[in-house]
């Protein structure tokens, strides 16, 4: 995949990223793909990686309003949508935006609020739109929500149920740097905090006429079949409880155009389905008690499932 030719945008825009996420290119291209097309991400990894730092690199290159919501336990849902204040001067209800109402949000430690807030967020995602005191309050575009939370902890947090879960189109890890990566962030941050220096390198209009051009991507039928197919793998799986919904194949699909777009193409491979199954999949899968027990992750039972269902073929035009 690396050897084809990036569309020369999105390359400009991971290049101003890499300026501040080093090491990271995978995780930048994922959180790209799930940007153009319109999906949100869930961010899973230990403190002090650099998840937040990833987001606001994110927002500065396309020039985007960014906010941050910082999940705690007394958290209430009007704190993430707003909420209508009365003015006794206009004699009214005026309503105060909240920081939802943006266009990158961080929800940074989503798990660690109660599901009521959290709905309250994810509402947003799913609907591109809050209600509050009976009044639909319509989202701005682009809309991309990147949520964290820390897999090691789990005193005081409320774990998102597997519906809400869904409502992700990736869920990713960051990991560690490599030695080398983390040297040079030291040198990096030694004089000056480098999130400071970068400036956007496209327009919110671009970035949206760009979310329009992913729509177009073509997807032919047999890779179609071959998305619905790798689904329905997963609910038939020995290990596997509950398998991916139909609202996965559709994630899956759409994940593929944007990569696919990303890599100068307009039309979407196999090999886009196969890079992107495991990102699109493994928070979709509930695996059974036995498996847990057996030490089974989710990764492995998507990659095997990759692994030994036949890939479409090329068609021949005669």
């Amino acid at each position: 995949m690396m050897t084809e030719k990036m569309h020369p945008v999105i390359e400009q825009v991971l290049l101003n990223i890499e300026k501040v996420m080093i090491g990271k290119r995978k995780v930048a291209e994922l959180s790209l793909v799930a940007l153009l097309a319109e999906g949100h991400v869930l961010l899973e990894d230990v403190p002090g990686v650099g998840k937040t730092m990833m987001v606001r690199a994110l927002a500065k290159s396309v020039g985007a309003n960014f906010r941050r919501i910082q999940f705690t336990p007394d958290l209430l849902p009007s704190d993430v949508t707003g909420v209508s204040i009365y003015n006794p001067k206009e004699l009214e209800f005026q309503f105060r935006p909240g920081p939802i109402m943006g266009n990158i949000i961080l929800a940074d430690e989503i798990n660690r609020t109660s599901p009521k807030t959290q709905s309250a967020l994810l509402e947003g995602m799913e609907e591109s739109s809050v209600t509050i005191d009976g009044v639909t309050h319509i989202l701005g575009k682009p809309f991309f929500v990147m949520a964290t939370q820390n897999p090691i902890e789990y005193e005081g947090t409320y774990p998102l149920p597997e519906a809400q879960l869904d409502r992700f189109l990736l869920k990713m890890k960051m990991g560690y740097p490599a030695p080398e990566d983390e040297i040079e962030v030291l040198t990096r941050v030694q004089k000056q905090v480098p999130i400071e220096k970068i400036e956007s390198v496209i327009t919110l209009e671009a970035l949206t006429s760009l979310q329009e051009q992913v729509k177009e991507v073509y997807v032919d039928d047999s890779i179609k079949r071959y998305i619905v197919e790798l689904a329905e793998r997963t609910r038939k799986h020995a290990s596997v409880y509950l398998g991916v919904s139909p609202r996965g194949s559709i994630a899956l699909m759409k994940a593929a155009q944007s990569y696919a777009f990303m890599y100068g193409r307009d039309y979407v491979l196999p090999d886009d389905i196969q890079y992107l199954a495991s990102a699109v999949f493994v928070h979709r899968i509930i695996l059974k008690s036995e498996a847990k027990f057996e030490g089974i992750t989710a990764e492995q039972v998507v990659e095997r499932i990759v692994a030994t269902t036949p890939v479409p073929v090329q068609k021949v035009v005669k």
